[in-house]
């Protein structure tokens, strides 16, 4: 029996086409995306389902779909999947991250023209019978600097074209290495500098815990005046609010809008100001992006339904149904390594080395160091899979090293993650024991043997006599549990690392007085 794909949002029939040249059975019922009862009662049956923005994956829709084994998300979002639910119910969840990067690039220079020149609004007076020639004094672009933060894929070819357009281009990326911006042409700088330089400020970073509200009442206060902002990202990384502050004060010239906190944006304070250009989420909107992620989603879809070759998987490597089995603990071990160092990199990363003993050495260590690298890349860039990892990496200049060689140690297979920054060089190693699960065994060239768990401390001090007693006692008078304790350290006195799993989220007042211990150096919360 041949398998069956729902598709539930409104993809080109080039989608539906490919399935069917691949001998799939293929439903085309777009208005299941908007109506959840519908598709849940629809959902069970199907292998597949293919689905853009519209379709709300929910726990209670997976729990309908006793057959299914892909979703493919036409785009790069997948924020509207819940994926851990998928992840356990063992369904791959497949997106198309460079569809429409062009299309998206392409739309935040659009707006940032029409911004210059006022052209949404010269065009409502003009039609209305006014000929107000004086009122709509732009600027030229020639010239002035485009701040971008987020310099990846979309912001690279951002970049590109403003170069185009004769402006001075400066980035703000902590995953950019100067090699990769000399090739680019742009000026890498820290946020405080772009800030102050920047005439236009456009955003392609994803939305992350460290991105959220980037531009905040804080950094709209450290632009300079008459400053116009482009956001063609996510609605997120605004403060509304403030940028409604900053606009009616002038102290911002203007700000051109593609997203928004809350989508579909029915009302919102922007609207009334007259300096402000918005559009309804378009940046994908292109009759060749649309082509071009229904193509690739179809595609995708189809190979691991007939074949088992797993793409552009957000919560699967890409390696094959034969070498699954074997290679799932080393994966799970290299992800959470490469997470492990990442959740700890504060500065831009420079190399990363990946080290494989023993044997996983033999493995499929390509699948390996993906995971790695996603593990690493996940903190600050947000929506990073095993596949498109090693591009991200690359696109940002960072070398990546692999080396393999027989079991040297103690143990009989072990992979070392090394990360070098502009600042230090910190690796972590760990193994997998008999009974399958990763474990970290060595920090820094200290010692440890520790289990990932989801909720953990990792805490680093002198090894001086109270530190523990003081520590416990403070999670404690918190209501906090501790799951597991584990300690290493380099000698006798000195530098020792504390790596605790706790139940639940440590609040960051508890983190602040951990931090005031006599002897810690530092203090860092973990999940995995």
């Amino acid at each position: 029996m041949s398998p069956r794909v729902l598709i539930s949002d409104a993809l080109s029939p080039a989608a539906v086409q490919i399935f069917k040249d691949h001998g799939i059975a293929v439903e085309f019922q777009p208005a299941l995306g908007k109506d959840k009862e519908k598709l849940a009662e629809t959902i069970d049956g199907f292998d597949g389902l293919a689905i853009r923005s519209a379709t709300k994956v929910t726990t209670k829709i997976l729990e309908k779909a006793k057959n299914l084994k892909v979703i493919g998300r036409a785009g790069i979002g997948v924020d509207n999947v819940d994926i851990p639910a998928a992840t356990a119910r063992g369904i791959i969840v497949m997106n198309t991250p460079f569809g429409n990067s062009i299309t998206t690039a392409e739309h935040a220079v659009t707006l940032m023209l029409a911004l210059a020149r006022q052209i949404p609004e010269a065009d409502a007076s003009t039609r209305a019978g006014k000929w107000e020639k004086n009122k709509f004094l732009g600027v030229e672009i020639f010239g002035k600097t485009l701040g971008i933060i987020g310099c990846g894929n979309i912001g690279s070819i951002v970049a590109d074209r403003a170069i185009g357009l004769k402006m001075k281009v400066i980035a703000y990326d902590p995953y950019l290495s100067a090699e990769r911006a000399l090739d680019l042409g742009v000026d890498k700088v820290d946020l405080d500098e772009l800030l102050r330089r920047a005439d236009f400020i456009t955003l392609h970073t994803p939305l992350t815990d460290k991105t959220r509200n980037i531009i905040n009442r804080e950094s709209l206060a450290a632009m300079k005046k008459g400053v116009r902002l482009i956001n063609c990202a996510r609605g997120q990384l605004v403060d509304e609010a403030a940028l409604f502050e900053a606009l009616s004060s002038g102290h911002l010239a203007g700000a051109a809008l593609d997203v928004f906190t809350e989508e579909p944006a029915r009302a919102s304070p922007l609207f009334a100001l007259h300096n402000v250009v918005c559009t309804p989420h378009l940046g994908a909107a292109t009759t060749e992006a649309q082509e071009n992620v229904a193509l690739q989603v179809a595609e995708q879809m189809s190979d691991y339904l007939l074949r088992g070759a797993i793409t552009n998987a957000v919560n699967f490597p890409s390696i094959s149904a034969e070498e699954a089995p074997k290679l799932r603990p080393y994966v799970a071990l290299a992800e959470k390594l490469g997470s492990f160092a990442g959740q700890l990199t504060e500065t831009g990363i420079k190399q990363v080395q990946i080290s494989y003993e023993g044997i996983v050495a033999q493995m499929n260590t390509r699948a390996l160091t993906a995971a790695a690298l996603a593990g690493l890349l996940r903190p600050m860039l947000g929506d990073v899979n095993v596949v498109s990892a090693p591009v991200l990496a690359k696109e940002r200049g960072i070398i990546v090293d692999e080396t393999r060689r027989e079991a040297e140690g103690d143990y009989e297979n072990l992979v070392t993650v090394t990360v070098v920054t502009d600042w230090q060089t910190r690796a972590v190693a760990g193994t997998v024991y008999g009974d399958g699960r990763p474990r970290i065994v060595n920090i820094k060239g200290i010692r440890m043997d520790a289990e990932f768990g989801p909720s953990m401390l990792y805490v680093t001090n002198q090894d001086k006599p109270g530190f523990i007693g003081r520590f416990a006692t403070l999670l404690a008078g918190a209501g906090i549990n501790i799951a597991t304790f584990h300690l290493g350290r380099e000698s006798p006195g000195g530098n020792a690392i504390a790596l605790v799993e706790v139940d639940g989220t440590v609040p960051p007042d508890v983190l602040a007085k951990t931090r005031e211990i006599p002897g810690v150096q530092q203090v860092k919360p973990l999940r995995f």
